[in-house]
């Protein structure tokens, strides 16, 4: 039995590249993401905590960057190692216009990473109201339940959120 070959050795330059490209889509550097994915870059990269360049823009409240990665193929489903989706980022930091653009693109309005965790409980915990009413709107089941068997309004209410639990106490039910 072989082993395995062992990646090769990055070097300082390549290395401080990859820096720079996830820099740019934290800081929104979007003209320099589009040239770099016409010249090749895949959307897709992520870096060493499993973030990709789709979650740190979205995570970072920069549309234009998300518009530019989401342009070239960046997968709105894609969770980062701790199971977090850019849907669920952008809910967290109250970001509406990245929400509706990764719904328009295809992220899943109940979509959840390890834990089960969906964009419309982290919005309802941080009393995010205008993101909880847009997921509503756009189909999030009100009464899912994460691993750990709770719902949005369970969430929102163990965080001490004012508006939520009443905006998901009158959504629309689905039917069985």
């Amino acid at each position: 039995m072989t082993d395995a070959p062992s990646p090769p050795a990055l070097d300082a330059e390549t290395l401080a590249f990859a820096g720079r490209i996830f820099q740019f889509a934290r800081m929104g550097h979007a003209e320099e993401l589009a040239e770099l994915f016409g010249r090749g870059l895949p959307a897709n990269i992520r870096n060493d905590k499993g973030d990709s360049l789709l979650m740190l823009a979205a995570y970072n409240g920069q549309p234009d960057a998300v518009r530019v990665i989401l342009g070239a193929g960046g997968d709105p489903e894609l969770a980062n190692d701790r199971g977090q989706t850019p849907l669920a980022g952008a809910a967290f930091k109250g970001e509406v216009e990245i929400v509706r653009m990764l719904l328009d693109h295809g992220a899943a309005v109940d979509g959840s990473g390890e834990g089960g965790r969906t964009a419309l409980m982290v919005a309802a915990m941080f009393d995010r109201t205008e993101i909880v009413e847009l997921l509503l709107a756009r189909g999030a089941d009100p009464d899912r339940r994460d691993a750990g068997g709770k719902t949005a309004a369970e969430m929102a209410q163990a965080m001490g959120a004012q508006a939520t639990p009443g905006l998901l106490a009158q959504a629309p039910r689905r039917q069985p």
